[in-house]
């Protein structure tokens, strides 16, 4: 079964993996909340380089927010590897990084907040000042890593803007690209519907390998089947 959040250490550097969303509370393991990272990352103790890899089309913003500033705050040395996606929040969790790793094929997406809300007409006005509020935020971070303007972030989240790894590295989202093949097999094709401006080839990619994996996984639940039956039989 893939670990899609973990965390481990050795000889002073620790590992981290965010493969799935990113939520407030954690009820799958794929999950990653603010609460479960910042008790894991209690756990691994006094380490000096932490190399996190992201592939995750986003989820809850203030978690994600939390979980930037938690590396941003960490003694240790971060090294973000963007192995697949980093969309939405996830981008910004990335700029955490001291240096950040785009593998090759791998993307970054960024867009402004959006939630789902409901209410009167001075309800929505004040849901509305919230997100504008929360995208404002963002920009600072993406600005003061990449070092464009508030105005230009602002337009390119409005746009909701795919990254290839090599733009990434071009416009100071990522400090350098890596040949190792990029992989997105482990983000949901379902979470691109959240996002409007999903680029063709990043569907056919998900669609590919994660039907892929279905049929993999499916196969090893037919082995662990079969082998429970004949333990059973005392075959």
């Amino acid at each position: 079964m893939t670990n899609y959040f973990q965390m481990k250490a050795t000889n002073n550097v620790a590992q981290i993996d965010i493969f799935g969303d990113i939520v407030s509370e954690k009820w799958l393991d794929e999950e990653t909340s603010a609460t479960s990272f910042r008790d894991a990352l209690k756990e691994l103790g006094d380490v000096s380089t932490i190399n996190l890899s992201i592939n995750s089309g986003g989820g809850s913003v203030f978690d994600g927010i939390a979980i930037y500033n938690m590396l941003k705050s960490h003694k240790a040395t971060v090294n973000v590897y963007v192995e697949g996606l980093a969309a939405s929040i996830a981008s910004v969790i990335a700029m955490a990084g001291d240096t950040i790793t785009m593998r090759s094929g791998s993307m970054m997406m960024v867009h402004m907040p959006w939630t789902l809300s409901q209410g009167n007409a001075e309800e929505m006005r004040k849901t509305a000042d919230t997100l504008e509020k929360t995208g404002d935020s963002i920009v600072d971070i993406y600005s003061e890593r990449t070092g464009i303007s508030s105005d230009d972030i602002r337009n390119i989240m409005n746009e909701e803007t795919w990254l290839s790894a090599e733009e990434a590295v071009e416009q100071g989202w990522a400090t350098k690209l890596d040949k190792k093949e990029a992989v997105m097999n482990s983000v949901p094709k379902e979470i691109f519907g959240r996002f409007s401006n999903v680029p063709k080839n990043v569907l056919a990619r998900v669609e590919k390998k994660t039907l892929s994996q279905d049929r993999l996984d499916l196969i090893e639940r037919e082995k662990q089947t079969l082998k429970l039956l004949k333990d059973e039989i005392g075959e």
